[in-house]
């Protein structure tokens, strides 16, 4: 029965967690906003390849012959066919982009909150103890939770 106790406090449900599960959580938070920043990059060299064809076809008579790659094959179309659809699809490439700079501002906001609640200091980052030793002076229970992260 002592083992049942014991393993109640280390599984902690919620209210005090490990340095391990502050540090999983904060890992896991970074890696997300990891992967929207991933994503934005690739959409924003996407909408730069469109930007580049639709300026490119803007100036072309409408009825000549172009060539339009569709799932891997090769499409022979007209440039007033094309046109519209690649316009179209740099329009929605730019929303989305804008949703993910909002996702991404979010996630930093999200870490940030992370990092002041659980007083995470990320080695390698200079400003960051200055701002944070700060708010520690006005709480006393915050040492016992400090993590250090080290910025990879």
């Amino acid at each position: 029965m002592a083992a049942d106790g014991e393993s109640k406090p280390k599984t902690s449900k919620g209210k005090t967690p490990t340095q391990e599960e502050i540090y999983n959580g904060f890992q896991t938070l970074r890696n997300e906003q990891r992967v929207l920043v991933t994503k934005l990059s690739e959409l924003e060299l996407d909408l730069s390849e469109h930007k580049i064809v639709v300026d490119t076809m803007k100036d072309l008579d409408g009825d000549r012959k172009c060539f339009q790659l569709i799932g891997g094959v090769l499409c022979e179309r007209t440039v007033k066919e094309v046109l519209p659809q690649l316009t179209l699809k740099r329009d929605s490439i730019t929303k989305v982009i804008t949703d993910y700079n909002e996702q991404i501002t979010k996630k930093g906001k999200d870490i940030n909150e992370y990092k002041e609640k659980y007083n995470i200091k990320v080695r390698g980052q200079d400003d960051m103890p200055s701002e944070t030793d700060s708010k520690d002076k006005g709480e006393s229970s915050s040492p016992s939770k400090n993590v250090m992260v080290e910025a990879m």
